[in-house]
């Protein structure tokens, strides 16, 4: 059984249709005693990241997620869900994140090196490329994802970076390490690809794997 964490800020609705299509059990709950009932989490997030936070730590559910990586127990982060696994973001104001990875939330400037401008937020389709063999990755086409985002994770980690897309610069697109994954786009809108991931992650869940060393 999978739960998704509802903390009020993740698009609930469409990931909760997706583990249907793919017909993964799971349960949504705000109730920390039920989550401790599941075998993975589902951390989806829309929205700011300082509000995000503030939400998970008055709500008790940082402490919890951190103890739950703690006891080796997979949790996946969704977009801003990926981002606040994380050390910290600059979005409106400095914001310690839940520190599950090394890395930072950092605005896209806007603008490539050689000074032409770009559109913010990163909102579309792109497509990912693979940097490491991974679990999750299992059968899974380096196609196109759904993105929408103005922030993105900077990390001097690169063995956490398990495919990256491009957008004026490389994004980290797919992220792990121990038993925390994230995406930075929706996988629940990004066809094939994201549900092949989603699907992936179900089947680590279930047969109890560690997903990355």
């Amino acid at each position: 059984m999978i739960g998704i964490v509802d903390y009020g800020m993740g698009n609930l609705h469409s990931v909760s249709k997706a583990m249907e299509r793919i017909g993964l059990p799971y349960v949504i709950s705000e109730d920390l005693e039920v989550l401790k009932t599941t075998d993975g989490l589902l951390l989806p997030g829309v929205g700011a990241f300082p509000d995000a936070m503030d939400i998970l730590n008055t709500t008790g559910k940082a402490e919890f997620l951190r103890q739950w990586v703690a006891d080796g127990k997979p949790l996946m982060g969704i977009c801003l869900g990926m981002q606040l696994l994380f050390e910290e973001s600059e979005e409106h104001r400095q914001t310690k994140g839940l520190g599950l990875l090394p890395g930072k939330v950092v605005k896209f400037q806007g603008q490539s090196a050689d000074g032409t401008p770009y559109k913010v937020p990163h909102m579309g389709w792109n497509q990912l490329h693979f940097h490491q063999q991974h679990p999750l990755l299992n059968d899974v086409e380096q196609g196109y994802v759904y993105f929408v985002h103005s922030y993105v994770v900077q990390t001097e980690d690169t063995q956490i970076l398990l495919a990256t897309s491009d957008y004026h610069q490389d994004v980290p697109a797919v992220v792990g390490r121990g038993s925390v994954v994230g995406t930075q786009f929706h996988p629940e809108k990004s066809s094939v690809v994201g549900m092949d991931l989603l699907a992936n992650f179900g089947q680590l869940v279930e047969k109890g794997v560690k997903l990355h060393d």
